[in-house]
C-alpha cells in the first residue's frame, strides 16, 4: 500500500471515528416521549445523519456499524459508572439502540440515498422512511426484551412524527451549507470571470494591432521585392511569417479565456445579485487598503441577466476606482433605476475628484492619476476597458464633477443584458 493509500486511510479512520463519538455524545442529549428510560429521541441520529451527509464515508455500513457500538458502549459505561446501574441490566437495556443505526444504514445502502443527495424534498422523504424503519426495528426490540414496555398507538404516532421532523431539519441544515458553498464556489467564478473578461478584451485589442502589424509587415515585403531588394524582402517576410505565429498563439489563449469568462451554467443571476457581489467585494478591497468607506446602495430594479460578467467588470472597475480616490475614509453611493429603454447606474464617491482638464481624456488606455510609492505609474487600462465594455452594450458613459468627488453615470439598453427581452 502506497503513501496516499496510507494517508487518505488514516484520514478515513479518523472521520468515521469521529462520527461515532459525536453521534454517541450528542445521543445523550435526549428527549424521552415515553414511559420510563427505554425509549429516547436524541440527537445522536441528527448528528450522525448530517454528518454521513457533510461527507459520506467509503463504507456506510461499517461506519453505522462502528458508529452503533459506540453509542451503546457509550451509554452503558454511562449506566455503570454515573447512574450505578449493573453492567448486565445495562446491556440489556442499551443493546437495540445498535439495531437502530445499522438498520439505518443498511436501508441507506440499499436504497441508494446518497443519490439523493442534491434533492432535497426526496432526501427528506427517505430518510424520514428509513428512520421511521430503524425506530421501530429498535422499538419493537425493547417491547420483546424488557419488562413493563408499552407498544401502542401513541407510540408509533411519534416515531413517524420525530422522523419527519428530525429528517427534514437534518436535510434543511446540510442543505443551507451545500448552498452557502456553492454559491462561494459561483461568487469565485463570478470574479475570476469579471477579471479575465477585461484581460481578454485587452488581448483582443493586442490581436486587432498584430494584426495591423502583419499586414504593415507583409507590404513592405512586398515593396521591398517590387524594388529588387531581395535580402531585405526575404526578412520582411520572415517576419510577417513570425508576427502570425504569435497572432495564432494569441488566437488560441483568446479562445480558451473565452470559454472561461463565458461559463456554460444553469445559474440564473439577477441583477441585485451583482450589485450585492460588488459591494461586498469592494467592501473586502478598502479593507485591504486600510480605508473606513461606507458603502451606501439604492437599488430600484431587477431582472434576470444575460450580461452578469460584463456588467460586474464594469461596475467592479468603476468602483474600484473610487476606493482608490477616496484619501482614507468617505462614502460611496451606488443607485440603480430604470426608465422604460434604459437602465443607468450612478456611482458616486467623496474621493479627491477629477481635475477638469482631465475630462476628455480619462477614458483613453495609458492615462492615469495613481502612482504607487516609487512613483511608477498604474496601468490606467481600466477605465478605458470599461468604456469598451459599456460601448459593445450599446451603452454611453460619462463624468460629473460634484463639489465633493466624483460620479459617473452609465447607461445600458435593457434589451441587451435583461433575459427574455428583445
Amino acid at each position: 500500500m502506497n503513501t496516499m493509500s496510507l494517508k487518505w486511510l488514516k484520514s478515513e479512520t479518523i472521520w468515521v471515528s469521529l462520527i461515532a463519538i459525536f453521534t454517541a455524545i450528542s445521543s445523550e442529549i435526549k428527549l424521552i416521549p415515553f414511559n420510563g428510560e427505554h425509549f429516547r429521541f436524541g440527537l445522536g441520529s441528527i448528528t450522525f445523519l448530517l454528518l454521513i451527509l457533510i461527507r459520506l464515508p467509503k463504507s456506510v455500513i461499517r461506519t453505522g456499524v462502528i458508529t452503533g457500538l459506540t453509542v451503546v458502549i457509550f451509554r452503558i459505561f454511562s449506566n455503570v459508572t454515573l447512574y450505578n446501574g449493573t453492567f448486565s441490566d445495562s446491556i440489556i437495556e442499551h443493546y437495540p439502540a445498535f439495531l437502530y443505526y445499522f438498520v439505518y444504514v443498511l436501508l441507506f445502502r440499499i436504497l441508494k440515498v446518497e443519490r439523493l443527495i442534491e434533492q432535497p424534498f426526496k432526501l427528506g422523504i427517505m430518510a424520514t422512511f428509513i428512520e421511521i424503519i430503524a425506530n421501530s426495528t429498535e422499538h419493537i426490540m425493547r417491547f420483546l426484551t424488557l419488562p413493563n414496555s408499552y407498544l401502542g398507538f401513541y407510540d408509533w404516532f411519534l416515531i413517524v412524527m420525530v422522523a419527519f421532523l428530525r429528517s427534514f431539519f437534518v436535510v434543511g441544515v446540510y442543505s443551507s451549507i451545500i448552498m452557502s458553498e456553492q454559491r462561494k464556489r459561483l461568487d469565485e467564478q463570478l470574479t475570476l470571470g469579471s477579471d479575465l473578461y477585461v484581460e481578454t478584451l485587452y488581448l483582443q485589442k493586442m490581436m486587432n494591432h498584430i494584426e495591423q502589424i502583419m499586414a504593415d509587415s507583409y507590404d513592405l515585403y512586398r515593396n521591398l521585392k517590387n524594388q529588387q531588394l531581395q535580402n531585405q524582402s526575404i526578412r520582411a517576410l520572415h517576419i510577417s511569417q513570425e508576427i502570425h505565429e504569435v497572432k495564432k498563439d494569441a488566437q488560441r489563449i483568446f479562445s480558451g479565456l473565452s470559454n472561461i469568462t463565458m461559463p456554460k451554467t444553469e445559474d440564473v443571476y439577477y441583477l441585485s445579485n451583482i450589485v450585492e457581489f460588488v459591494v461586498t467585494a469592494n467592501v473586502k478591497y478598502s479593507e485591504m487598503l486600510n480605508k473606513k468607506i461606507e458603502f451606501k446602495v439604492e437599488n430600484t430594479v431587477d431582472f434576470a441577466l444575460t450580461q452578469q460578467i460584463p456588467l460586474l467588470a464594469i461596475l467592479n472597475n468603476v468602483t474600484a476606482n473610487a476606493i482608490e480616490a477616496v484619501e482614507d475614509e468617505g462614502s460611496i453611493m451606488l443607485q440603480v433605476s430604470d426608465d422604460q429603454e434604459m437602465i443607468h447606474f450612478r456611482i458616486q464617491d467623496t474621493g479627491k475628484g477629477i481635475a477638469e482638464e482631465d475630462l476628455d481624456i480619462i477614458f483613453e488606455p495609458g492615462f492615469t492619476t495613481k502612482y504607487n510609492q516609487h512613483g511608477v505609474a498604474a496601468t490606467g487600462i481600466g477605465l478605458s476597458h470599461v468604456q469598451e465594455i459599456v460601448q459593445m452594450l450599446d451603452g454611453k458613459i460619462h463624468v460629473e464633477r460634484p463639489a465633493v468627488g466624483t460620479i459617473f453615470c452609465i447607461g445600458i439598453p435593457r434589451k441587451n443584458i435583461q433575459k427574455g427581452v428583445e
